[in-house]
Formats: C-alpha cells, structure tokens, sequence
C-alpha cells in the first residue's frame, strides 16, 4: 500500500509527505529493516529506536514513523505521530484489511487460567459449528495452520499478519490471549474486541510493571479502552470473574455489558452439585440461559473456574447451552496443563505450567485433596523475572509437598545457585528437613522435607525414582515448553520427554 494510504484519517502531529511511497513490510528492528519497509522508530525500556533510524534508511526502509522529530531523516519521507505503538498498531490493522472486523475477537486476561480458557472457548466454538483461530502462549494455530508463538501477545505489525493468515485459512472467530505487556505496549490497539474475559488477578510481572496497581491497570485497558461499544447492535461484553478480589474493579472499568462468573451470590454463570475427582469434574451450571448438568475431565477447582469462564463467554456470545456443555466435554486437555505422563510405575505423573505463586498454590490444593499417596513436586524459577515470588513459591511447594525438590527453570543470565538459594530461603522458616542429594538416591525418604538439585533433568529423574505406586509426581513450572534458556541460548528440553525417559530407565 502507499503510505498515504495507511496515513489516511490518522491523527499525525506532521507528516512529511513530498513525495508519497510503496511501503510492503513493518519493523520496529533496523536489524531486520529492508527495501519497502515502514520503520517505526519505538521508544522502550531498554532502547530508544529513535537512534537506529540512520541503520534503517541505510538498510533500505522507504519511510520512518517517529516521536521525536529532531531526529527525523532527510534522505526518506517520515511521519510524526504522538505514539509510536499506538500509531504502529492502526496502521498493520489498515495493511492487513482489518482482519478481526466481523469476525468474533474473544480476548482473554489475567494473571492464570488463560490457556485453559482459550481452548474451552475454542472447543464451544467448534461445536457451534463455528471453528475458531486460538492465539496464545502455547502456539498460535487453526486447523492445519501453526505458528511457533514468540510471545503470548505478540507486536502489533505481526498480530495482525497472523489474524490475516488465519482468517484467509478459514477461521470463522478468533480467541485470544492477551497479556498486560501487550495491553501496556498497545500490541492489540485496533483490534475489534467483542468479549473481554477476566480470570483473576495475583502477583506476576512486577519485574516490569512495578507494582500491582500498575500491572491491575494494563489489563483493565482491554475493558476500559479496547472493549468500546462498536455500531448499533454490535456486540461488546465483559465477562468477570466475581470471586477474584480484583472482580470490582474491571467491572468498574467495563464500559459494556457485564457476565459475571464464579461462586459468588451475584455471578450470573456459576456451578452446583460439584464432584471432583482425579478423573474430573462433575457439576449443574446455571447460567441466565437454563440449567444443565455436565462432565469434564478436566481436574480441580481452578478448572472449574476456567470452565464458568468459558461457559460465560458462550452465553455472552448467544451458544445455546446445550452446545456450551457439548463444548465443555469435549475439552479432554490442555498441552502443559496437569498433562499426564503416563507410565508403568503406578505413579500420576503430571506437567503443569504453573510459574507463579497462586498457579502452582492452586494446583498443589488440589493434588492434596485428591491424593492418596505421597506428593512429590519438582519446580523453579525464571531467571531475570519476579525475583520477589521466589521465596513465596517455595513456601508453597514445601509446605504441600511431601518432597519439594527444588531446581533450575529458564535461569536466563542469572546464576542459577543464586536463584536456588532464593527460593530455600521461603522455605527454611518451615523447618522442614533439608535432604542431600546423595541421602535421597538411595530411596530413603523418610520425612517431609526438600532438595535443591541444580540440574532439571536430575531432578526430573530423581523424582521418578522416588515416586511410589499411588504417588504423585508434579513437575511444575514449564509445562508446554521444550525448551530450556540458559544465559541467552535455549536448548531443547521438555518436561514430558524428560519424564516419560525416567520412567522408561526405572522399568
């Protein structure tokens, strides 16, 4: 398109346009800047792009959009624009046609409980006979279509790519997460929103957004500015967890309709006559649509929010009931969520993504109520991430474990040990006793207590060896990934892969 075109109806605070251009391609990396490409020169925490707009020209961009005009180039047309990313998203939305409008756009946020909500939406969806585009942490896919997720939002120029291969291969909605970093680094300004989902909100990221109230707010943009009532009879709804403390608050913040969801007196979606098993779930959900009982196989009483989330959304999005719970029972697993290995030890392997204080506390109540042997969890924690859920996470781990082996996950550029010790530290108030390595080889585990063993795949293989029949072996923290960051390189690792070999070299 020509950049006129793109411009057109933009709020620009000055456009240099004497002489107009074919623009083919987007970068905010000079890096990766070529012949046609419009350069957005973005302001970040770490760099200013500002100052590689010379690399850009140099690698062949035809136009620069840029904040700062004391910077702009002489040799090719620029644009000045308040916001850079703002700017950056109207305009990959307008070259890409507007992938998202009219089309379903389901946006989930939250600190835990996304994934598992994005596939129950995707499989009501599809039994609604309206096959649906999942775009996450795990992958972004439709059909046959996947694409390797580099984030779990992604930037803006490439999102809207992404919304348009996806569409083109035949998606007829798309669900979305949508991460506080992407609400903060406006990745998912112009996109049509039509259901906003809030799960929960709990301690996560404040590496980067500080504090909670800050970290709260980024995720209240997708209710407050990006969930706005469209053209008469367009759909907008917020659908809110209302047992999350946080619930008065996006509700506050959602400028459309509201579903609330959960346990509480006021949610229009919730649940009655549970059972839950490790087999699954059972349950009546009421909704403002009727009544109906259901079976999911998925397990405890985070799931079971995930699942009124989800059945919300379908009553926000006007499914028939019936065709909520067919949905809902279909949903059998989710890639890296309690995702079983299976094995011929007795034992109830599990992986599970939980990275975060609440996620792993969640699934650990649940495993011990469900229990009826040991519980035996292998965790850690991201390097150059939240150093402040370290020692909580490990409070957790030991105080529901029976065994807390304790090691490496993503340590990053930091030194692994320091993140260990960090972790030992929430732990050691518990008084526990701390096993050596060498004492634990031998099967001896006589107390409830924990382990610090660096090396995953030699905690992965001592937790096997120590599991019991009627045991249950946690592996927490990685879930879906198959990869392992150490310094600034990833290798290939997969706790599942690692599990099932460990299992295969006991016998």
């Amino acid at each position: 398109m020509h950049l006129k075109s793109l411009l057109q109806g933009m709020a620009l605070q000055y456009n240099d346009d004497a002489h107009d251009c074919e623009i083919s391609s987007f970068s905010c990396d000079s890096r990766q800047a070529g012949h046609g490409t419009l350069f957005f020169a973005l302001r970040g925490s770490k760099t200013d792009g500002h100052r590689y707009i010379p690399q850009a020209v140099a690698a062949g961009a035809a136009a620069i959009v840029l904040e700062d005009p004391a910077l702009a180039p002489q040799e090719v047309p620029w644009v000045q624009v308040a916001n850079g990313r703002v700017a950056m998203a109207q305009i990959a939305a307008r070259f890409y046609g507007a992938p998202t409008r009219g089309l379903p756009l389901i946006g989930i946020t939250g600190t835990n409980g996304k994934t598992t909500t994005s596939y129950l939406v995707e499989a009501i969806l599809q039994a609604a006979g309206k096959p649906a585009a999942v775009l996450g942490t795990i992958s972004y896919r439709f059909g046959s279509t996947r694409i390797e997720a580099s984030h779990t939002t992604p930037e803006s120029t490439e999102l809207q790519a992404i919304f348009r291969q996806l569409a083109d291969a035949g998606a007829q909605a798309f669900v979305m997460e949508v991460s506080s970093h992407a609400l903060e680094q406006h990745r998912v300004d112009s996109c049509d929103f039509n259901v906003g989902v809030f799960t929960n909100l709990t301690r996560d990221h404040l590496d980067y957004h500080g504090t909670m109230e800050a970290y709260s707010a980024a995720k209240q943009r997708l209710f407050h500015d990006l969930l706005q009532p469209g053209v008469p009879g367009d759909l907008r709804c917020a659908v809110i967890n209302s047992d999350d403390p946080a619930a008065a608050d996006f509700i506050k913040a959602s400028d459309c309709k509201v579903i609330r969801y959960g346990m509480a007196a006021d949610a229009e979606v919730t649940v009655r006559d549970i059972s839950s098993s490790v087999d699954g779930i059972t349950g009546r959900l009421i909704t403002p649509r009727g009544e109906q009982s259901f079976r999911s196989r998925l397990v405890g009483s985070y799931n079971l929010s995930n699942i009124m989330a989800a059945a919300a959304t379908g009553v926000a999005l006007d499914v028939p009931l019936e065709i909520i719970v067919r949905g809902i029972e279909q949903q059998a697993t989710v890639p890296g969520r309690l995702e079983r290995v299976d094995n011929n030890c007795g034992v109830t392997c599990l992986v599970d993504y939980a990275h975060t204080g609440d996620a792993l506390e969640n699934v650990l109540s649940t495993l011990r109520q469900l229990a009826t042997g040991r519980i035996i969890t292998v965790f850690g924690c991201g390097g150059d991430r939240d150093n402040g859920k370290r020692p909580i996470m490990g409070r957790i781990a030991a105080n529901y474990s029976d065994l807390a082996i304790v090691t490496s996950d993503n340590p990053r550029t930091e030194d692994p040990l320091s993140i260990l010790a960090q972790i030992r530290n929430g732990i050691l108030p518990l008084g526990l006793r701390e096993y050596t390595v060498p004492e634990l080889t031998g099967g001896c585990l006589k107390e409830k207590g924990f382990v610090m063993l660096e090396n995953r795949r030699e905690a992965i293989r001592l937790g096997a060896s120590l599991a019991l029949p009627g045991d249950i072996l946690l592996l927490a923290g990685k879930g879906h990934e198959d990869y392992q960051i150490i310094g600034t390189v990833k290798h290939h690792f997969d706790d599942r892969e690692e599990a099932a070999a460990a299992f295969r070299e006991r016998g």
